[in-house]
């Protein structure tokens, strides 16, 4: 059931990490941190990859920084991030909308 879980919300946690990059450089522990206020539960084995799979994407960069005398990879949105934020805007929207609606528009004239 986790599992079925984690791939339902699979892409709105990639929205949600695009969502914070486009406003700021991210980095793993305080991406988990902000999901966690959002009852997301992802643990570093999940987050880094779904972060790396972003940058292959071409939808996040990195590079690394310096803080406190250690190194923090960061995470900036692409021009193609920001792109793809806007298109996912629109389908969520579209998919709030339709999850409000009292009665959904129906697949099929005949009922079954």
């Amino acid at each position: 059931m986790v599992d079925q879980k984690r791939e339902l919300f699979d892409g709105l946690i990639r929205i949600h990490v695009l969502l914070h990059a486009v406003h700021e450089p991210i980095f793993g522990l305080a991406m988990m941190k902000e999901l966690a206020h959002h009852d997301y539960r992802i643990g570093p084995g999940t987050l880094y990859p779904l972060l790396h799979g972003l940058e292959r994407s071409g939808l996040l960069r990195s590079a690394f920084d310096h803080v406190d005398g250690r190194r923090r990879r960061l995470y900036k949105i692409t021009p193609a991030g920001k792109r793809a934020l806007e298109k996912a805007k629109g389908k969520v929207d579209e998919l709030h909308h339709e999850l409000h609606e009292e009665h959904p528009r129906k697949l099929t004239d005949k009922p079954r």
